[in-house]
């Protein structure tokens, strides 16, 4: 598919400030880093406990997320011993290569106490027939039914699928599954344009929910579901891929995009998630804000996002 990568690019910056135009989209300057967050992976808000009473995953805790921290501590709780052993508390952790970034809240809006990422969380997506009805309900019920896992929110969700289905995708990847949220909203493009998503998950366990998830909601047959470290298995990729989307270990954002960028089609995009201030990786900013050969709007805001273009 040819593709004037400037018409591409125009469409891409007012995709981004409609979308995002709550949030204030920060385009940052080529080689501008942003700071580190406070005292690391490790720091106070880097335990997994605080990690699962975050809701909105702001680094902060409100006075309605502290209120509600006994009810979200339980859903950690699987065997309901009335303890956290620590296989409980390990999918919270940050490390995970092959897990997605804290979520900020489900497809219909935002959680209660939680900040709004944008105007969109204001709304519910219109579906235009019965499969997407039905996939939309699919992502509610998995909220609803699996706690808080490492999701996406919904702004960032419809425009993960907004972006798809604009470039006409036929081949996505994404590196960081979870439980199979950001997947299921891209595979909404993908049912229109006839593509298909190959998504990376380090945890056996974790890719069985996901697969379940799939087929739940009727992507199974859209998505396949690679077990194992995406830094590895990403040497089995084969181009050209049209939209890489990186919600995994935040270390390894470079590497995989590195990986995946001379597989990238002219025109193809890389979105990365938890872009904001605290947890993005200052060596892959540094890569995606200096190349000549791509253009990135970044804004930090919230959980954060970066849409890369590839412009030649």
């Amino acid at each position: 598919m040819k593709m004037n990568w400037r018409k591409t690019l125009i469409a891409l910056s007012l995709l981004a400030v409609i979308s995002m135009g709550a949030l204030g989209v920060l385009a940052q300057p080529p080689g501008k880093v942003p700071p580190a967050r406070p005292g690391g992976p490790s720091g106070p808000l880097g335990f997994p406990m605080l990690m699962a009473i975050d809701s909105d995953g702001d680094r902060e805790l409100s006075a309605a997320e502290i209120e509600g921290a006994s009810r979200v501590l339980k859903k950690l709780d699987k065997d309901g011993n009335g303890k956290l052993s620590g296989e409980e508390l390990r999918p919270q952790l940050g490390d995970r290569r092959g897990s997605g970034g804290p979520a900020a809240g489900g497809p219909r809006g935002p959680r209660p106490g939680g900040s709004d990422q944008s105007a969109l969380s204001q709304h519910a997506p219109n579906a235009k027939d019965d499969g997407e009805r039905k996939i939309l309900q699919g992502i509610d019920e998995i909220l609803q039914s699996q706690g808080r896992r490492m999701n996406v929110p919904m702004a960032d969700g419809r425009l993960l699928r907004l972006l798809a289905e604009s470039i006409g995708a036929k081949q996505v990847v994404e590196f960081g599954t979870s439980n199979g949220i950001s997947a299921i909203w891209m595979s909404l493009a993908l049912r229109k344009t006839g593509g298909k998503l190959i998504t990376h998950e380090i945890d056996p366990d974790t890719a069985a929910q996901a697969r379940k998830n799939f087929a739940a909601v009727g992507v199974a047959d859209i998505v396949t579901v690679v077990e194992g470290d995406g830094h590895e298995k990403a040497a089995d990729l084969k181009g050209p891929i049209d939209l890489v989307f990186i919600d995994a270990d935040k270390e390894g954002y470079l590497d995989y995009y590195q990986k995946t960028l001379p597989l990238l089609r002219s025109g193809g995009l890389v979105c990365a998630h938890n872009m904001n201030a605290r947890m993005a990786d200052a060596d892959f900013v540094k890569a995606i804000t200096t190349d000549p050969d791509v253009e990135t709007v970044l804004y930090t805001q919230g959980a954060g996002m970066s849409v890369t273009l590839k412009k030649r």
